[in-house]
């Protein structure tokens, strides 16, 4: 514990004894009201805390309205809304299983996490890790893999590149080897490739 820590603490004993105080002076004769009341309004604030952790955790997940979803447009362009969290995500079907990616103009590379590669039928502890990338979190090593039959849309590609990383990641990333074979636009709060 440093000192700021105890300041907190201090701090915190201060008010629950000036709380505690108040609460013994009004509620003189009355204490079981006081319990009464406290446990009620203790009670409301774990049920308010509950439903707001209950709520960030459905929209982080993606499964309640937090994250909109890819749509075809006339012509076969794909329009990929922005997500509440600022990015934009994308799903591509591989070998006929559905992969939602983070899209990321900024990475090389189409990097699989360990999940969605086990998910496709490829063991990560399998492979040989002889490459290298470097990343925000420093290098990390890879291994090499081919995609078979990826489809966005009604846009199909036979095979496509990827790596998988030793280290575990919370999500796939689609970088430029994919990206780069389709024009991209960013207006507003959408993105939308097309070939």
């Amino acid at each position: 514990m440093d000192v700021s820590d105890l300041g907190r603490a201090t701090y915190l004993l201060i008010l629950l004894v000036a709380l505690t105080g108040w609460v013994l002076a009004e509620y003189r004769g009355r204490l079981g009201f006081a319990a009464r009341t406290a446990l009620a309004w203790g009670m409301i604030f774990l049920a308010v805390m509950a439903g707001f952790g209950l709520w960030q955790d459905l929209r982080l997940d993606g499964r309640l309205a937090g994250r909109p979803q890819q749509a075809v447009a006339a012509g076969g362009a794909i329009t990929l809304p922005r997500a509440p969290d600022g990015h934009y995500y994308l799903t591509l079907q591989i070998g006929g299983q559905p992969v939602e990616f983070l899209v990321d103009t900024g990475a090389t590379n189409v990097v699989l996490s360990r999940a969605d590669a086990r998910r496709l039928g490829i063991d990560p502890d399998a492979l040989a890790y002889v490459g290298e990338a470097e990343t925000a979190n420093g290098t990390v090593r890879t291994a090499r893999v081919t995609l078979q039959d990826v489809r966005l849309g009604p846009i199909a590609d036979a095979t496509l590149r990827a790596y998988v990383t030793e280290g575990d990641m919370r999500g796939s990333l689609l970088g430029m080897d994919y990206l780069g074979r389709y024009r991209i636009e960013i207006e507003a709060d959408r993105m939308v490739l097309s070939r």
